[in-house]
């Protein structure tokens, strides 16, 4: 059996593989609802067989949406729609978690299909849904966004309050996973680089002092979510900035989630800033994956690997050499939904299509051989 076709054991969740699909977002909730286009787009994923799907980027708070149409578990009535999605997931075999985000400074843009860029402030205040940029200093996140507002304690709480509010939301609507998301430059992340957080007091100042948000909530929403759940957390192991955070610095922070309870690191990278533009991270297959080895190797903690991983002998390369515990796909699953399906073919495995969706595999399964005459005489 291929490792990428190996169970997984987290907590009392059993992965049925290791293939992952990434949070993508979507910009179609309505009110923060997800809609039948959800249900399609993550449904199909289960339908292609991955172990785990994660829906996209969830609002912990109005204010901190990355887009007018983002998800959110901010309110109870935003808990049944998702309800539906993952009780289809489940009856379709595959495992589904939900990524939990709040935008910080990087709240309120376009879809990337409009330009991605910052919405001005006419559009903020025209939107039914209250927005503020948030921030650990009001440091903006590029030329063309407005400075956050710097939050105090009382704010700083209130951010805390509101991931934990959504894991208790996202547990009532039956999500196996939580993924915390402090990369891509949102609130989390703008609090660990020295680039955005100039802070002196306890939730600046040093690198504890950076991590010490990270940390608390990773700390309080495992405390909400139950015990035998895995909890998950995206970083950008590097931000993408000159002298910001760094591999090392993803490694001591590693250490420092597992301690609070975090499962699995999923390891990204960029996004902090347009900065970004001044120390390119190369973009070649699997570009992300020396993050991934290197924060499993020296924090003790297991990996998922993402970023241009296309094909199964790549990803089954990743987990035989020991560089991630889990693989990624992202664009790839858009590209072909029954990804994993098509893997465990390439690799040797049910070429039966048995595994598929019987009402898919049994009409496969009967034009297979057929198929194989007609290639044969054809060549």
């Amino acid at each position: 059996m291929p490792l990428l076709f190996e169970p997984l054991q987290l907590r009392s969740l059993t992965l049925k593989n290791r293939v992952v699909v990434s949070p993508m977002c979507q910009h179609a909730a309505v009110a923060g609802c997800a809609q039948p286009w959800h249900l399609v787009h993550l449904g199909k994923f289960a339908l292609g067989g991955a172990g785990l799907i994660l829906a996209e980027s969830t609002a912990v708070d109005s204010r901190g949406r990355i887009g007018t149409a983002d998800l959110g578990l901010w309110r109870d009535d935003q808990i049944e729609p998702l309800k539906s999605i993952v009780d289809f997931v489940h009856e379709n075999g595959s495992s589904i978690g939900v990524q939990l985000a709040h935008a910080g400074r990087k709240a309120g843009s376009q879809p990337l299909w409009e330009g991605g860029a910052a919405l001005s402030a006419a559009d903020m205040l025209a939107d039914n849904e209250p927005w503020a940029r948030l921030g650990p200093s009001a440091i903006p996140a590029g030329p063309a966004w407005s400075a956050p507002e710097v939050l105090d304690e009382a704010g700083i709480e209130h951010v805390i309050q509101s991931f934990v509010a959504s894991t208790r939301r996202a547990d009532a609507a039956g999500f196996d996973v939580i993924e915390l998301h402090f990369g891509h430059g949102y609130l989390v992340a703008s609090f660990l680089s020295p680039r955005s957080n100039t802070r002196e007091d306890g939730w600046g100042a040093t690198r504890e002092g950076r991590m010490r948000l990270a940390v608390e909530i990773a700390r309080r929403v495992r405390e909400a979510w139950p015990p035998h759940k895995p909890l998950f957390c995206r970083l950008s192991a590097v931000d993408g900035s000159v002298d910001g955070w760094g591999l090392e610095d993803s490694v001591v922070l590693a250490k420092a989630l597992k301690l609070a309870g975090v499962d699995v690191i999923d390891c990204s990278s960029g996004g902090l800033t347009e900065e970004t533009r001044a120390l390119p991270i190369p973009r070649g297959l699997g570009f992300q994956v020396p993050f991934s080895e290197r924060i499993r190797q020296g924090a003790d903690v297991l990996t998922q690997a993402v970023g241009m991983i296309v094909d199964a002998e790549q990803a089954e390369e990743i987990l035989q050499a020991g560089q991630a515990d889990l693989v990624a796909i992202g664009r790839e699953a858009l590209l072909d939904p029954y990804w994993a399906h098509h893997a465990a073919q390439a690799l040797g495995i049910d070429a039966n299509f048995a595994n598929w969706p019987v009402r898919h595999g049994v009409w496969l399964a009967k034009r297979a051989p057929g198929l194989l005459r007609a290639l044969a005489a054809k060549s």
